[in-house]
């Protein structure tokens, strides 16, 4: 059974994957993606859903540093509102 405090070691780790992405709109959708997920199934009580939860975490996680990896080979110009947030 995925622990509690495995599951927000997930939640950092996916955090932490998606802020190394170059492009900003693929950074930013995926922070909010992953914080919405995480809000939403934060009052699970069911074990085999959290565990299916976080092996869906676990298999989107490996996808994310695939397409991290991927999307920083083509990198851009920085957008306009990445120069106005520094």
């Amino acid at each position: 059974m995925a622990s509690r405090k495995v599951v927000l070691n997930l939640y950092r780790d996916l955090l932490k994957e998606s802020k190394k992405w170059a492009s900003y709109n693929y950074r930013e959708y995926a922070l909010r993606k992953i914080r919405h997920e995480f809000r939403q199934n934060k009052a699970l009580e069911d074990s085999t859903k959290i565990n299916d939860f976080y092996n869906k975490g676990l298999e989107s996680l490996e996808m994310l540093k695939r397409q991290v990896l991927i999307g920083n080979l083509y990198k851009t110009d920085k957008l306009v509102i990445e120069m106005q947030n520094k």
